[in-house]
């Protein structure tokens, strides 16, 4: 009895507008997005190799022999990720390189910056296809299930024959799913098969995984929106009003939101801007200078029983050796309070992002796009934790600049002088090769990954359970 009811309503679904609608969106939209990002990622590997090759051309050319605090004397660059084809997510917000200099690490220009005004209208791509798209179509294919029905009449002349209620939602839930699905998943093959002839490295293990999570995690939440339509129009009598009812719903849970979670966040938990906390660090570093200039020169002072420098022999091996001794203590207390200020400066503008992020999110979480969107975007190595690794990964790096390099950079005159003089018994090469290269940027593990969005999915699963059981239990309770 239930599979005749499903071939019923799959035939009923086939035949109508609605159908011919999810056809050409499916044809059309994912394929034909796929390919157009695949395009948009190769050009910005592109970009990223040759800033790379650029940035290690100069820095042969012009080794970092400067001592101003602001000068970047090397640079992390973002690779861009492959799976950025699917969901494009924090990518194209992010620095396309983290420079570093002794006041700390300073972002470079993030890809938005240069982005042309329809990145303001969001981009196109398989995560907002399947987000915002199929949403409002599975809701629409589901919103007049029982509505329609009771508004016939048929659902009366249905049930008066021995017919059980859940056998009877059970075909719709089912049947319905099955022509929404297919269609789906056919286009989503023809796209795949469309990048693998453009390049895309499909046969790749960390590539295909999450390809294949990508793709359970969109029909799970293709069938929430199912359960919420025919949970829908369980309630109502009116095929007209449940259709509206579903669109205002899908208003609230799909654009109005998930927006409006982290404008509350902002309100609740407010943070300071990358610019100011930069600012304060650069502000610390001066006012620190200051004050060990005057601890060096008032130890010149009584050292050689002269207030000013003029008259010494910097070029006196044993000179240089009493005026390190002088200087060596108080720059390293000078490296190490400056260190521990502008570490709390981090750790207490980390905290506040970190709150404010944590607020959003959590409010963000009673619309199921949210869910689908955290979730996809770490699969796809575009969201938040990918972001977290490129900022540690960049912080790790300038630890170790700062050990081997920034240690070794005094700010007072006679200081740069002796360092000027010792780079001109040095070659280029040498003074570039005291910097450690770059680091490459881990990728996270595809376990790491749905471990930290396990909340995510079990959120979608909860949602489509619970709105499959409201839509039972109003069924068996409603007097057809």
């Amino acid at each position: 009895m239930l599979t005749t009811l499903i071939q019923k309503e799959i035939m009923h679904h086939i035949l109508s507008v609605r159908f011919i609608a999810l056809l050409l969106m499916c044809a059309l939209l994912i394929p034909l997005t796929l390919s157009i990002n695949y395009r948009r990622y190769s050009q910005n590997l592109t970009d990223y190799q040759e800033s790379v090759k650029r940035e290690r051309t100069e820095a042969a050319e012009n080794p970092p022999n400067t001592p101003d605090p602001n000068t970047e004397v090397s640079k992390f660059f973002l690779k861009p990720t492959p799976l950025s084809v699917f969901a494009s997510g924090l990518e194209e917000a992010l620095p396309t390189y983290l420079g570093m200099t002794r006041n700390g690490v300073r972002q470079g220009s993030a890809g938005v910056s240069q982005a042309s005004v329809a990145y303001a209208l969001g981009n196109l791509d398989f995560l907002f296809i399947v987000g915002i798209v199929f949403s409002l179509l599975a809701l629409l294919f589901t919103c007049d299930a029982i509505a329609g029905e009771k508004e016939a009449g048929t659902l009366r002349v249905n049930l008066s024959n021995p017919l059980p209620r859940d056998v009877f939602l059970w075909s719709k839930l089912i049947g319905g799913y099955i022509v929404f699905v297919v269609p789906f998943l056919v286009s989503f093959l023809l796209g795949l098969l469309i990048l693998v002839g453009q390049g895309f490295p499909l046969g790749e293990l960390t590539v295909a995984l999450p390809v294949l999570g990508l793709t359970l995690v969109s029909l799970l939440y293709i069938a929430v929106f199912f359960a919420i339509g025919v949970a829908i129009s369980t309630y109502l009598d009116n095929s007209k009003t449940a259709l509206i009812i579903a669109f205002t719903f899908w208003v609230f849970a799909v654009l109005i939101a998930p927006r409006g979670a982290f404008v509350v966040a902002k309100l609740v938990a407010p943070t300071r801007t990358q610019q100011a906390v930069y600012m304060e660090k650069s502000a610390l570093h001066n006012n620190l200078t200051k004050d060990k200039d005057e601890k060096i020169w008032q130890k010149m002072a009584l050292a050689f029983k002269s207030g000013s420098s003029i008259g010494i022999d910097t070029s006196d091996p044993e000179t240089q050796k009493r005026l390190d001794k002088l200087r060596g203590p108080i720059e390293e207390e000078f490296r190490q309070t400056f260190q521990n200020r502008a570490d709390k400066i981090d750790r207490d503008y980390q905290r506040e992002k970190d709150r404010q992020e944590q607020v959003g999110e959590m409010l963000s979480r009673i619309a199921p796009t949210a869910s689908l969107t955290y979730f996809a975007m770490n699969l796809t190595q575009t969201g938040k934790l990918k972001r977290d690794i490129y900022f540690q990964t960049g912080e790790r790096y300038y630890d170790q600049l700062d050990d081997a390099y920034f240690s070794q950079v005094s700010d007072d005159a006679l200081a740069q002088i002796m360092q000027l003089a010792s780079r001109m018994n040095e070659s280029s090469e040498s003074e570039t090769e005291k910097l450690p290269p770059p680091p490459t940027l881990t990728e996270p593990s595809l376990s790491d990954t749905v471990r930290r969005s396990a909340v995510d999915v079990l959120l979608l699963c909860f949602f489509a359970l619970a709105f499959t059981a409201v839509a039972f239990l109003k069924f068996f309770r409603s007097d057809i």
